[in-house]
Parts: C-alpha cells; structure tokens; sequence
C-alpha cells in the first residue's frame, strides 16, 4: 500500500472516531474539502457521511450535482430516504422534466416500500425516454407492484436491444414464476445458449425449467453442452444417468464413443448390450492403461460370449487360459471364479476343479443364488445327486423358474435325484 493510501485510510478512521469534533467543524470546511471528503467516503462505502457532506454542499452552492450525489447516498445508506424525496421533489417542482429526478425517485420510493408512487414516477420516466437503462429500471417498479406482464414487456425491450445474460435470468424468472410461460422461457435460454458463451447460471436456469418440465431430454442436451464445454466428468455422469433413464443405451455408446474419456463405462455398455465384438476391441486397451488383472478375466468372459460355438474346444481352452492366467495374477474375484469355475463344469473339462473354485466363490458370497446353481450343477455333473437336488430346490425357492438355465438344471436334477 502506498504511502498516500496509508494516510488516506488513516484520515477516514480519525474522521470516524472523532464524530463530535467533526460536526462541530463541519460549517467551517471549505467547499473543495467537502468534495474531496466526498470522494473518499464514496470510495470507503461510507455512505451515512457522503450523505452529510453532499447535502452540506448542495445547501451552500445549489449545485444539483451534490443533491444527486446527496440522494444516492441516502439510496445505498438506506437512510434518510424520506428526506431525500422532499428534497428532489422541490427541486423539480422548479426544475421539470429531468430524467436525473425520475432515476433517483423510483428506487428510493421502492426503497420504503412507496410501491404506488414509484409506479408513477416510472410512467413519467417512460413518457421521456426509451433508452434501455431506463426501461430496465422502470420496470422495477411494474415488478414490486405485480403488474408482470408489463415488467416483463419492458425487460424484453431491453434485452432485444442488449441481449446481456443477467437480463435474460431475470425475465425467465418472470416467466416461469408469474407469466406462466416456462416454455417460452426455455426457448429464449436456449436461443442465447446456442448464439452466446454462457455461464453455469444459463445452464442450471435451464435444468431447473426442464426438470419442473419433466423435459429427460431436455435434461440431457443441457448435460451434453455442459460436458461438452468443461469435460468435467460429473457432467458426463449425469449424462450416462440421462441415457440410462431414457433406457437408450445405444444413445449412451454413441456419445461416448464421439467424446472417448471413460472407456470402462462404454466397456460395460457394450457389454449390457451384448455387443462383445467391440467390447473385445476396448478390454485389451483397458489392461494396458492399469495392468489390472481384471481386465485378462474379462476377456475370457468376451471370448466365450462372443463365440458362436459355445462347444470350441479351442475357444474353451482359450477362455480357461485367461481365467488361469488373471487367478495367477492375483485375483481373485467371485464372479470370475463362478464364470470359471462353471465353465469348467459345464464343459466337463476338470469337473471336480470347477467345484472347488466355486465353493471358493462362495466363501465370499455364501448365500449368491447364481453361484449355488453353478455348484449343484457340478454335483449333478459327479452324480451327487441328493446336495445337487438340496442346492438345486433352495436356489428354484428362492429365485423361481423364471430363467432358462435354471429351469434346465432343475429338470435335469429332479431325474437325477
């Protein structure tokens, strides 16, 4: 901080400290003081002591300057409101007609709630200008009297000369809370969107009026554009969600596969969508981003369900390889040893092996109906047939017959038993 700020900022915490002394000197400044103090209590936010200088000098020179500068002070004071409007309001009983007055009258009225009054200082201020700052600022008065329809009428005047974000936020407001015109409002935001660079506030407008809307597609597009513009991912979360509600997995590929940032997530949409073929092209790029051994027991997953043989030997050989291969890498996840552990049961390749690594599947998840069939499956396979029809009947109690596969092994059980 400069020296000069350092004493200017001590002169303004002597001036407040030494009130009384101050009033006292007050009459006796000269007038270029005055405006000098002026100046720096306006630059320090001191609005209360602006104020008594202004009016101080006004009362000496009869400048309007200082009554304006006097009444703006009261405005962002919030003090010595009524004051001011019977000082203003003398004044232009001599001096009609000048915008100054109608500009300072309309939100010290509204100020003190005098509603009434500032409407009409706000049709005089129309009858004289059709500038936008004073369509902007009549229109205040409009909006605290309820009349919204002719705030709003006002505004867009406004906006279609100075088409400025802030502008558009506030009539949409009105739309959507008073005029009952939400579409309208979310044609207008997107129209700016697509013409402008916006800020957050546009797009969270937007959400708000889509989701009161139920507009899902709405609600996407905004997080599209949102993605799109700041490739943060909560946005592309929230878009994947979007997709998912929608229940356009398709949709969700697409996107992702224009806009490539989550492979593991368009990894597992290819595969709830059955597409093994490209999920195959993705699961080796998987492994070579994190080493994780994951992605070697997902291929074999891919190998098998891609295949249109499901009795290849060689494919069969191929898939155990890299259920073998991910065990020896260190995992070991249930869901790959049920995925293993039942291929090697069904396809009879080492029968009594499938059976222990699904009883090591079930060490993690003792009551998983899917990895019980898998078991009574391999007991069926050894004949064991009474654990196979004791495993079979708790899974067909608990899950019912309502896929194909368990309805084969409880018929198959059931001769057996």
């Amino acid at each position: 901080m400069s020296w000069n700020r350092i004493a200017l900022t001590l002169f303004i915490a002597f001036s407040f400290s030494t009130v009384v002394g101050y009033a006292k000197e007050f009459m006796k400044i000269s007038e270029d003081e005055l405006i000098i103090r002026g100046i720096l209590y306006d630059e320090y936010k001191a609005y209360e002591n602006s104020y008594q200088v202004y009016k101080r000098l006004y009362d000496v020179t009869g400048a309007e300057i200082y009554l304006f500068k006097e009444a703006t002070s009261a405005l962002m004071s919030r003090t010595h409101i009524l004051e001011s409007i019977t000082r203003l309001k003398t004044w232009d009983e001599k001096n009609p007609n000048r915008l100054e007055v109608r500009r300072l009258l309309i939100p010290l009225y509204l100020t003190i709630r005098q509603v009434k009054n500032a409407t009409i200082e706000a049709e005089y201020l129309l009858e004289q200008s059709k500038e936008p700052m004073d369509l902007d600022l009549a229109s205040n008065s409009f909006l605290y009297a309820g009349n919204f329809k002719r705030a709003l009428e006002l505004l867009s005047r406004v906006y279609e000369t100075l088409p400025r974000e802030e502008l558009l936020l506030r009539m949409t407001e009105i739309m959507d809370e008073f005029t009952g015109e939400r579409r309208k409002a979310i044609q207008l935001l997107e129209t700016h969107r697509r013409m402008n660079i916006v800020s957050h506030d546009v797009y969270i407008k937007l959400l708000t009026l889509y989701q009161k809307e139920k507009n899902i597609d709405g609600i996407l597009e905004t997080y599209k554009a949102l993605y799109i513009q700041d490739n943060d991912e909560q946005y592309l979360t929230k878009v994947i969600d979007a997709y998912v509600y929608k229940r356009d997995i398709d949709g969700a590929i697409a996107f992702l596969e224009k806009y490539p940032s989550r492979d593991d997530i368009l990894y597992d949409l290819y595969k709830a969508n059955r597409y093994f073929s490209k999920a195959l092209l993705l699961v080796d790029k998987l492994y070579a981003k994190d080493k994780n051994s994951k992605w070697i027991a997902e291929k074999g997953v891919l190998l098998f369900e891609n295949s249109e043989d499901k009795n290849d030997k060689k494919m069969i050989e191929d898939v155990i390889s890299h259920f073998e291969k991910a065990i020896e890498l260190g995992n070991d996840d249930s869901i790959y040893l049920n995925y293993y552990g039942y291929t090697l049961i069904d396809k009879e390749v080492n029968v009594k092996k499938g059976i222990s690594v699904i009883e090591n599947a079930l060490i993690q998840q003792p009551d998983n109906m899917y990895y019980l069939d898998s078991l009574a499956w391999g007991y069926y396979k050894v004949r064991d047939c009474d654990k196979a029809y004791k495993l079979m009947k708790r899974v067909v109690d608990e899950e019912g017959l309502e896929e194909d596969e368990i309805i084969e092994h409880w018929d198959a059980i059931k001769q057996c038993k």
